[in-house]
């Protein structure tokens, strides 16, 4: 079957966040700031300057009425005050947000066992049987370019695709704490298996995948409760891997640089990379840590 370009992103934050307790027990782990944004804003831009005109994000109970608050009110109150002082430009960035394409806020559905398959297959309804989509990890922050126009590219090229996924290379020092890409066939950059969390000496390459994918509906077959894997979860990459019997899954290397935002140290190592790179103040931000 051919199915249409993608128009859909489902961007999951559904997970307990445990890591970043006690913060995260107020907001979810996405909403925390990366300058004056937070990360979720920075996946859904990505999205956006890829020509998504939709998007899902599936978040826990808690989370999903500060999601919905946050891209859906317009702060009236604020926007006066601002007016009354002549301070347009600074409702500007709310303005923005409100002109999104439009969002969707859903649980994911309790039903489903714990594991980053679960937010997807709990979106199901949105995707229809003809259509492929987007899925993007909020954890996962892309500098430079954007994943997701990286795959939409791909599936013009390849419209045999069950899946596609991004890959990033890594030093080979730290290839024992990813999934390592297992490539079927090296030229044409097909998926044979992802393996988790390799031996350094063992890796199948220096390839590591994350959270940027391009899905086509077979996948939902495999993101199934008695598809259970590791630790009880259920894995997006042991879909994507059983969908390799099915047809090619493409692998394609990302433009951009990323980080991610999934750890303390990894959260604040990229809000440090953003600063740099993006703030006004980072050649400050800079002679200020050489001074710590």
């Amino acid at each position: 079957m051919k199915y249409k370009m993608p128009t859909k992103a489902i961007i999951t934050d559904a997970g307990f966040a445990s890591r970043f307790l006690p913060i995260t027990k107020t907001i979810p782990k996405a909403m925390l700031p990366l300058g004056n944004r937070p990360i979720m804003q920075f996946v859904v831009d990505e999205c956006i300057a890829a020509g998504i005109t939709e998007i899902i994000i599936v978040a826990t109970p808690e989370g999903k009425p500060i999601y919905e608050d946050y891209f859906n009110n317009a702060v009236n109150r604020i926007r006066k005050q601002l007016a009354s002082q002549g301070k347009h430009d600074r409702y500007a960035p709310i303005q923005e947000i409100l002109d999104y394409p439009k969002i969707t806020v859903i649980e994911q559905d309790q039903s489903y066992p714990y594991g980053n398959g679960s937010p997807i297959a709990s979106a199901r309804k949105f995707i229809r049987d003809d259509e492929a989509f987007i899925v993007a990890y909020s954890d996962d922050v892309v500098f430079g370019a954007s994943d997701v126009k990286t795959l939409k590219d791909s599936f013009a090229k390849h419209e045999d695709a069950k899946a596609i996924i991004i890959a990033q290379e890594m030093p080979k020092e730290v290839l024992n704490k990813y999934g390592i890409i297992r490539l079927q066939d090296e030229q044409k950059m097909t998926l044979h298996n992802i393996v988790e969390k390799p031996k350094i000496e063992e890796a199948p390459s220096n390839l590591t995948s994350y959270g940027r994918y391009l899905l086509t509906p077979d996948v939902f077959q495999y993101l199934d409760p008695k598809n259970i894997g590791l630790d009880n979860e259920l894995w997006t990459v042991d879909a994507i891997t059983r969908m390799v019997n099915d047809g090619n899954v493409y692998v394609e290397k990302t433009q951009g640089q990323w980080m991610t935002t999934g750890d303390p140290k990894n959260y604040f190592l990229t809000g440090l990379y953003y600063a740099k790179h993006y703030e006004d103040f980072g050649k400050d931000l800079e002679s200020a840590i050489k001074n710590f």
